[in-house]
């Protein structure tokens, strides 16, 4: 095999070797591009782990191994702060155990998952802090991330980072707005360093709209807040007449009835019941001698009736 050709100044085309053949792939090199030609131990064990993570989220589905493994790699690495490859391999074990806790329905647990191993909002990366805003959001909580990508916001170091834009943007549309901080957005905004005049603008105009949009909205529940109070008053309304209605017809028919109880012959009445007893309990009702108590209770009866029935009801009585 011809050895390449030698560029001006006698060197040989970088990534080349001896007879023209690239080196082998060094860890970092396989994971994630260009990097440092050494890995520690540490690192190299952390991205054999990255790659089975990836593995079982993507081929095998098997979620909870792959967060596992995730675990793993991002305890191996420690939580002190190591070189750029270091940095990236842990960015890339969160962002698989964020989709496997998503996957298994288990989003709640992301934000502290993360920052078990960042410790600080201000700390996380750029992609994780994505991640999380767009996860929160889509679940529709996005308070979760008021508090930690303000944080993020402030701090200086991520001033200079090139995604603090994008992540503005992000945090202006999918946290402050849809939770109706306005004032706070403008704020954000105005106070911004790294906003031009226009990009400036162009964000005021938007937190303009969001809120004409979102006065609107609450206008709109308020009339319909309205008519459904008016519909409940009504159909309320309408319950009431009904029993009063009920009432009304209620009281009339005690009424009815406890005059008919007033008009009842007390005195007959427990003579009657005085007679049916001595006939049952102390006379023989087939002897002789019973039959003038036997007549004489169904006159009494006879009596009782015709007092408690008004004589328009009352059924025709026979001897």
């Amino acid at each position: 095999m011809a050895a390449p050709e030698q560029e001006p100044g006698g060197q040989r085309p970088a990534g080349l070797g001896q007879g023209g053949e690239s080196p082998p792939a060094s860890p970092p090199a396989a994971a994630m591009g260009d990097g440092p030609p050494a890995w520690s131990p540490a690192s190299a064990q952390a991205a054999s782990l990255l790659e089975e993570a990836a593995e079982l989220l993507v081929l095998q589905r098997d979620f909870a191994a792959a967060l596992e493994r995730c675990e793993a790699g991002c305890g191996s690495l420690g939580p002190a702060p190591g070189p750029d490859s270091c940095t990236e391999v842990k960015c890339s074990l969160c962002v698989v155990g964020i989709q496997a806790l998503a996957e298994m329905n288990r989003w709640r647990e992301v934000l502290s998952w993360v920052l078990q191993y960042y410790h600080r909002p201000e700390h996380l990366p750029p992609k994780i802090l994505e991640l999380c805003i767009l996860l929160y959001s889509k679940v529709r909580e996005p308070q979760v991330m008021l508090e930690v990508g303000s944080s993020w916001l402030k701090d200086q170091t991520n001033k200079s980072l090139p995604e603090y834009g994008s992540l503005l943007e992000l945090y202006l549309l999918h946290v402050l707005l849809p939770l109706g901080r306005f004032e706070g957005a403008e704020e954000l905004v105005y106070s911004c360093d790294v906003l031009d005049s226009e990009q400036k603008l162009a964000f005021v105009e938007t937190i303009c709209e969001k809120r004409c949009q979102w006065t609107q909205q609450e206008e709109m529940h308020s009339a319909h807040d309205e008519q459904e109070d008016k519909a409940t008053e009504t159909v309320l309304g309408a319950l009431s007449q009904k029993l009063l209605t009920m009432l009304t017809l209620l009281r009339r028919t005690l009424r009815s009835m406890s005059s008919h109880f007033y008009v009842l012959p007390y005195k007959k009445m427990l003579l009657a019941t005085f007679l049916l007893y001595l006939v049952v309990v102390r006379l023989d009702p087939a002897s002789p001698t019973s039959l003038p108590f036997i007549c004489k209770l169904v006159q009494l009866f006879r009596q009782a009736w015709a007092a408690v029935l008004s004589p328009i009801h009352r059924p025709p009585i026979q001897d």
